[in-house]
């Protein structure tokens, strides 16, 4: 198919939403496609979050290369049953040409579903940047346009999407789902909107039955209503709140690098809020509550703390978001499996780590996440 040929065959005009309120919007349609969704629990990978030796000085850990059979391994063995796979588009395309695809990487992807199938491990491929888009600042992968406004990298992201889908049909979904798009921020809605609709229509032209998910508007925090007509489909949610707590001393955040360690807590009040795990609950129950009345999907497709945070007060939080996301009957991935957020070498001080295989298992986060 041409190139140019390929947004005229692939995508169909959204409809753009008239202005409404915040609850009219996260509140679904009026005719509402239910998709039961599975509570599946799991980990995020990171092997191809960038492109092997891109990665920019002082980014962490992310185990950068092919997926690794071990990890399927030892998820299976802990009783999780859940993998997302953030992916960034430059392991197999590159901002010359984003219509070449190359297979060796996408080999490696084959492998990591495969490898899923085998462990009984549901597989979720997500674009985490994608033509266009990062929703953060990157000093190694620099955009030139922008997926939510240019006709450009609209084009080619639907194709890169419809390719994915003709790869890998046949595959149920009851074993692999794809996360079009990673975190929309909170700026243009309906340019949101109109990609996701533009993408579902591509994959589903390839496979009318995969499993698809978007994730919530503004970060993953809120679900978008007009999704509701959309069979086969969920929004992912995210697990970051409070980021005093989530993200303390993160390079990236730097309001959060000063904030005094003996102020650190859980529960705690930051900028005039009280948060515990009663503002938790409200919280997702006020941004989700009416998509998933109506009929809505949702899965926390991100959560996690920050290794600087200490364990103590770490693990008080994790104890009671995932109490909340069993509540809700929500699945949910760890960000991430290895490294700064992660249940394997986090180097998160103070904990009393165990040897796992060569790995510093962080064993007490482990069986918090086993409970939840």
């Amino acid at each position: 198919m041409k190139r140019r040929d390929f947004i005229k065959t692939a995508v169909s005009a959204a409809a753009l939403a008239p202005a409404m309120t915040f609850a009219e919007r996260s509140a679904p349609a009026a005719v509402q496609k239910k998709t039961v969704l599975p509570r599946r629990r799991g980990f995020n990978l990171l092997n191809m979050f960038l492109p092997v030796g891109n990665a920019f000085k002082g980014s962490g850990n992310y185990d950068l290369g092919a997926f690794r059979e071990e990890d399927f391994a030892i998820i299976k063995e802990w009783g999780f049953d859940f993998v997302r796979l953030p992916l960034c588009y430059w392991c197999w395309s590159s901002e010359d040409d984003w219509f070449r695809m190359d297979e060796k990487p996408l080999k490696q992807i084959d492998q990591a579903v495969e490898w899923g199938r085998q462990y009984g491990i549901h597989v979720n491929i997500n674009f985490h940047r994608a033509p266009g888009y990062c929703v953060n600042p990157d000093p190694v992968i620099k955009l030139g346009s922008n997926l939510l406004t240019d006709e450009a990298p609209r084009e080619a992201f639907c194709y890169q999407w419809a390719k994915f889908a003709e790869r890998y049909r046949g595959i149920p979904s009851s074993q692999l789902s794809f996360d079009l798009l990673n975190e929309p921020p909170k700026r243009n809605r309906d340019g949101y909107i109109k990609v996701v609709r533009d993408a579902v229509k591509a994959i589903r032209d390839a496979d009318p039955d995969r499993l698809v998910c978007a994730d919530g508007f503004d970060y993953g925090s809120v679900p978008i209503g007009e999704f509701a007509d959309i069979e086969n489909f969920y929004q992912s949610a995210r697990g970051y709140s409070p980021h005093v707590i989530t993200h303390f001393r993160a390079r990236w955040i730097p309001h959060l690098m000063n904030f005094p360690e003996e102020k650190l807590k859980w529960p705690i009040e930051h900028n005039g809020k009280f948060y515990d795990k009663n503002a938790l609950a409200e919280m997702y129950e006020q941004n989700w509550g009416a998509w998933e009345r109506g009929g809505g999907a949702v899965h926390g497709g991100e959560f996690g703390c920050h290794n600087q945070t200490p364990p103590q007060i770490a693990n008080a939080w994790f104890r009671d978001i995932l109490e909340v996301y069993k509540q809700r009957n929500w699945g949910w991935a760890l960000w991430r499996l290895r490294g700064s957020f992660g249940v394997l070498d986090s180097e998160r001080v103070g904990v009393k780590f165990e040897n796992f295989g060569g790995a510093k298992l962080d064993r007490e986060l482990l069986e918090i996440l086993k409970q939840g």
